[in-house]
Parts: structure tokens; C-alpha cells; sequence
């Protein structure tokens, strides 16, 4: 198998691009960089394959899938800055929508699978029921309405679809919240840290893992996918990590959204229903505590 995978810049793409080779199969990384020098952790692949791709270009796209001669397109590369979508909720949409639009109608041109990470942000964040995949749309802001948007663009234009939601994530080749933590531990003795967002962590390294057994298969459709394990708040998440990397000199004090204050809202509500991945066959991912665990001892050995 030969799959093309974009954003390979960020923590996702970064991580299937490794587990493809791992595994012996051919990845070809894009994004917008006329160049990529490679991974940047120990852990990485040093060499890859490369093509430099503009995914709002719908002729850079035709272009560079057809060059690639990939088997499979797996679409990593998106606007996640969720802040800034609110101040520029066109260039957010040029990306995560028409982005998105102009893989998938050339996917089905070439009948290839096509592979979309999508958000709990496409729902409305409320209530405690954990979301289901067939859930309705109910988009929180302006990422999750464009979120929303790439997904049906997707289901529109691509029959060997893929739909992957997944929530707070953490990989070693970007910026995430354990890294914000961690580096605010070395400057403040206290944090307000929001109590009351409840979901569960996902970790890239073991994402990738079932993208890759995905990939290969034709159980297409819309997954919830996240680390297992008990639901949490950012409050929750952030004690489990500071117990994880022995900081002990920092006191976090719970708040509550409101009191945080934020220029996008956020889900209170981001459980997601994960039962679908074994129904259909696949190994869901370990616990996030035991995922945590492994992060954080990679990010010990890298310092």
C-alpha cells in the first residue's frame, strides 16, 4: 500500500507517516513547504518521500495526488487554531472546507480511499450523553462549522470514505496542551485550569496505529476515536499530568469556562462514543492515562 498523507508538518501526519514505515509501507508526505527536512524527534522517520501541496488550489491537488501514485489519501492537514478561526472564519474555511472539497473530488475521480479527521466541535457541546457517529449537526463556532463542512464534502464527493472524529490531542512533533502544561510549570507556582469541559485525550502515536490498520480495510464510514478510559476535565487532565512528569511545586486551581474566558467557545460536552471501533473489528486504543504515561516519558528522554 502507498498512501499519501498531508500535514505531515503537524502531530498527526507526523505520526502516520512513521507508522507507515514502521510497517513497511510507502507514505508520501505533503504540506504547503516547498521542501521538508524530515522529522524532528528521535522517535521519527529522518527521509521520506515529499510533495509540496496547496490544498486550496484545486490544480495543486489534482496535480500532487495523481503525482503521488498513492493507494489511498489520508488527510491530516487542517486549520486547528480555534481562536483564530473566529477572526478569520474565510481563511479558516478555505483550508478545512474547500481543502478538504478538492481532495475528496479528486479522490473519487481516481477511486481512491480517502481518510478525514473531523471534531466533537460539529456538535453543540452540551449535555453529558456521550456523542454518537449518526448524531446530528449542530456546529459549536466557526472550526466546527467548517469541520463540519469538510465532512460533508466528504460524504458528498468520496463513496470510500473515512470520517475519524477525534478530541484533544497530543503528539510529540507540534504544540499541544501536556507541552503548555509542562513548560508553565517551569515559570509559575499556580494555574487556573478549566473544570468543567469533559472529554478524553488522544494520543497521535496510538491514533496512527488505526488509521494504518484502517486504511487497509473497506469498513468505511464516520468512527469516534479517542484513547479509552474514564471521561476528564482539562482540570483532571492537568493533575494527571504534573503526577506523570514528578511536578509538584505547581498549585492548579479548577474554574469554570465562564471564568477562564476564551474568544471561541468550547464544548462542554466532548465524550464521544467510541463503541463503533470494535464493532467493525478494530483494537481500540489503550487508556489515556497508560498513553500519558508514554508521552511524557519521550518528552523526559528528548530534554
Amino acid at each position: 500500500m502507498k498512501a499519501l498523507v498531508t500535514g505531515v508538518a503537524g502531530q498527526l501526519g507526523h505520526d502516520v507517516m512513521n507508522e507507515l514505515a514502521k510497517r513497511g509501507f510507502e507514505g508520501v508526505g505533503s504540506d504547503l513547504a516547498p521542501e521538508y527536512a524530515g522529522m524532528q524527534d528521535g522517535t521519527a522517520v529522518t527521509t521520506m518521500p515529499y510533495l509540496s501541496m496547496d490544498i486550496t488550489d484545486p490544480e495543486s491537488v489534482r496535480n500532487t495526488i495523481i503525482a503521488s501514485g498513492a493507494d489511498a489519501v489520508i488527510h491530516c492537514a487542517a486549520w486547528t487554531a480555534v481562536d483564530k478561526a473566529e477572526e478569520m472564519p474565510e481563511a479558516c474555511r478555505k483550508v478545512n472546507a474547500y481543502g478538504t472539497e478538492n481532495i475528496a473530488k479528486v479522490c473519487e475521480e481516481l477511486d481512491l480511499p480517502m481518510m478525514y479527521f473531523s471534531t466533537d466541535y460539529v456538535f453543540n457541546g452540551n449535555g453529558t450523553r456521550p456523542w454518537e457517529p449518526d448524531d446530528e449537526y449542530e456546529p459549536l463556532g466557526v472550526y466546527g462549522q467548517t469541520k463540519a463542512e469538510g465532512e460533508v464534502a466528504v460524504r458528498e464527493h468520496v463513496r470510500k470514505f473515512f470520517i475519524l472524529r477525534i478530541a484533544w490531542v497530543f503528539g510529540t512533533n507540534g504544540k499541544n496542551f501536556i507541552k503548555t502544561m509542562l513548560r508553565l510549570s517551569e515559570t509559575h507556582d499556580s494555574l487556573r485550569v478549566v473544570c468543567d469541559q469533559i472529554g478524553t485525550p488522544t494520543y497521535t502515536y496510538d491514533l496512527a496505529r488505526l488509521i494504518v490498520d484502517m486504511i487497509q480495510t473497506d469498513r468505511y464510514g464516520i468512527y469516534h476515536v479517542t484513547n479509552e478510559g474514564d471521561y476528564i476535565s482539562w482540570y483532571d487532565f492537568t493533575l494527571a499530568i504534573f503526577e506523570e512528569a514528578g511536578v509538584t511545586h505547581v498549585k492548579v486551581t479548577p474554574v469554570t469556562s465562564e471564568e477562564y474566558g476564551a474568544a471561541a467557545k468550547r464544548p462542554y460536552n466532548s465524550r464521544m462514543d467510541r463503541s463503533k471501533i470494535v464493532r467493525e473489528g478494530f483494537e481500540p486504543l489503550p487508556e489515556w492515562r497508560d498513553a500519558l504515561r508514554r508521552y511524557v516519558a519521550i518528552l523526559k528522554d528528548q530534554k
